[in-house]
């Protein structure tokens, strides 16, 4: 899960949701609709996200790959381990040091920079990127700048280019701070016409998190027992979040 700083109106800015860079430094935050505070990084797995080691596998990955909001690096150091060419960038300067260091340290070749997603300065490469993985970080965004991140990408993407999205389902909003509507009508509408979805379909994604970790990082939902809660674990105990998998192709 990664972040970026929203875009800056005319009254002087707005802040962003969640401080990432304080995230990235180990300083407490909040993460949900409380003030209960943190300094666990629920996406960090110190592994890659199982979903992203299924899409390669799958074939569904090729260079030159972009992932957007890469926080810690692991997703991207798993696909230049696996022959992709691969350019990776997140708004958290600290994320972008601690990648670096990893990418060093593995003798791994990868392109770690820093960047704001509704931006997307100083991205590119000759003939455009041809898979996009954004694994956690649109719904750190709002609807206007889930809009234009979108759009941008197409500038940034060859012809055929292929976009796969891990993001918020609905049932998260009670628990965690969600900026815009998470609904399969909304998230559709997001999505310019040059990019046709593909698949759109209900997934889980790994996090960190055991069962009590989540509990004290989430607040309650009144009137739902914790035993109905929306989150599974899998065989290792780590909690998995309801997401939706999108994939989209550019025309």
């Amino acid at each position: 899960m990664a972040d970026l700083h929203p875009a800056r109106d005319q009254s002087g800015g707005r802040e962003p949701a969640m401080d990432f860079e304080a995230v990235y430094q180990g300083r407490q935050i909040a993460y949900g609709a409380d003030d209960r505070r943190s300094d666990l990084i629920p996406w960090r797995l110190d592994a890659p996200q199982p979903l992203v080691v299924e899409l390669e596998a799958a074939g569904e990955i090729a260079g030159p790959v972009l992932e957007c909001g890469c926080g810690l690096g692991d997703n991207a150091l798993f696909l230049a381990g696996r022959g992709h060419e691969v350019t990776a960038f997140d708004a958290a300067p600290s994320a972008i040091e601690r990648s670096r260091a990893k990418a060093a340290a593995a003798g791994t070749p990868v392109t770690f920079t820093v960047a704001d997603a509704t931006e997307l300065r100083g991205i590119a490469v000759p003939g455009g990127f041809r898979t996009v993985v954004d694994s956690a970080m649109l719904h750190c965004l709002d609807a206007d700048q889930r809009r234009t991140y979108l759009a941008g990408l197409r500038r940034v993407c060859a012809p055929g280019a292929k976009l796969h999205v891990l993001c918020f389902r609905g049932e998260l909003a009670a628990r965690l701070v969600v900026l815009a509507d998470m609904d399969e009508r909304s998230l559709r509408e997001a999505f310019p016409d040059e990019w046709t979805i593909r698949r759109m379909a209900p997934r889980h994604y790994t996090t960190g998190l055991t069962r009590q970790e989540w509990q004290k990082l989430t607040p309650a939902v009144p009137g739902v027992p914790e035993s109905d809660d929306t989150v599974t674990v899998d065989q290792h105990g780590r909690v998995l979040l309801p997401f939706w998998q999108i994939t989209a192709e550019l025309a």
